[in-house]
This record gives C-alpha cells, structure tokens and sequence, in this order.
C-alpha cells in the first residue's frame, strides 16, 4: 500500500473554557492516494473543525497530522503556510472567486506561490478548465456564470497545482439539485483520473454517492464504510 496522503493519528483539539470544550476527540483517520472519502456529520458534531485541522489551518491540541508525509507539527507556522499551498487544493462552499477576474485567470490564482510564469500558469489554467468541462468559459468572468459554473472554477483552481489531496468543504452547498448532480459527478471523475478528495458535507444522500464515507459525532469517528473495499 502507497504511503497515506492524510494521515491523523489520536488528534484532540480543545478550545478554552471551563470546563474546556473538545470540538476533536482522539481522531485517528487514514486517507490513501486515490480515494475519495466524504466526512459526514451534523451540525455541531465537530467537521469545521476537523476540516480546519486537516486543511493546516488550525493545529491540534494533541496528537499528529501528515500530510503527504510530512507532520505538521515539526513545522514553522511559514513552512506549513509552504505545505497547504502546494499539497492541498481547496474548494469552498463560497466559490471565493474573484469577480474582476476572468476563469483563467482566476483559475492561475492557484500557482501564484509556485514561481511559475504568467504565462505558464494562464496555460496550465486552461488546461485543467477543459479538464472540468469548462474550456468554452476561459474568458468569461464569475458574473458571467451558473453557480455550477463557478463552483468547477473553483474546483479547478484547486486542481491546477497538481495537489496530494483536493479538501472540498459542503461543495454543493449553494448550489439547487441539478447542478450539486453535476457536481457530484464532476468530483467521482476526477478521482476516477487519479485525483485524492476528501470532502466534507452533512448531507448524507450526497456522503453516500463517494465510495468511503466516514461518520462524525460529538468529535468522534462512528463510523467508516469503504465501499471500494466490499466489492
């Protein structure tokens, strides 16, 4: 088996308070190149959180979070900084895109922190737009565009680094039926192409379209069923 592209090892994070309160208790989560898990939990049961904490933007109160093989608590706050922007592509329920910017150029945004040229990064930006059925919009700014339409904006500009692992936070969360579809789909393709997403959601009609799906409550991992395994 390859070396995890995740890996939490008994991860707490408590915030302060009397008494304190654990939003994370003792997690302990492996993800392998490839897969595509769905964390799932209700309100309150700790997925902020742990998105945070997977995502490098928050550190643990206890225990260990690898990514790519590197743990993150040997780190500086500037190395770690390093890290998220080159393993980990991000996708919000917000879209977070700019709205003077056309898709490429928006899209481009992703490498601003590899030192490539413009140049080369509008190009790979066109590149992975086609790969998301978008190549018709290159030129087209946020305003121009269905939610959809935007939301594969983003999911590209999350892909165009080439990351370990795609973190999609409730990626069809303001989008209407037929566009989270299409969304859904987009996402099983690319990780049937070779992409590692891990995303986080509380609906669970959608959880249960990935092939793993992990159960959150209260903090604690409750369940995990890896449906790639059992066929």
């Amino acid at each position: 088996m390859s070396a995890a592209v995740l890996q939490l090892e008994n991860v707490t994070r408590e915030y302060p308070g009397v008494p304190p309160v654990r939003a994370i208790d003792g997690v302990t989560l492996s993800v392998q190149p490839g897969e595509f898990v769905a964390i799932v939990g209700a309100s309150g049961s700790g997925k902020s959180t742990l998105l945070n904490l997977i995502g490098t933007l928050d550190r643990p109160t206890e225990g260990k979070v690898r990514i790519d093989g590197v743990e993150t608590g040997r780190l500086r706050d500037r190395e770690v900084a390093g890290l998220r922007s080159a393993r980990i592509g991000f996708v919000f329920q917000q879209f977070h895109l700019l709205d003077g910017m056309s898709a490429t150029d928006n899209v481009a945004t992703g490498l601003l922190y590899q030192g490539e040229s413009r140049r080369h990064r509008r190009r790979r930006s066109t590149e992975t737009l086609h790969r998301v059925g978008l190549g018709h919009r290159c030129d087209h700014t946020p305003a121009m565009m269905s939610g959809g339409e935007r939301q594969r904006v983003a999911i590209a500009r999350a892909l165009v680094g080439d990351p370990a692992i795609v973190l999609a936070d409730e990626p069809t969360g303001n989008l209407d039926s037929k566009n989270s579809d299409e969304i859904v789909q987009l996402l099983n393709r690319l990780n049937e192409e070779g992409s590692t997403i891990v995303m986080i959601t509380h609906d669970r009609e959608l959880a249960a379209r990935v092939p793993r799906r992990v159960s959150l409550s209260d903090g604690r991992l409750v369940d995990d069923v890896n449906l790639a395994r059992q066929r």
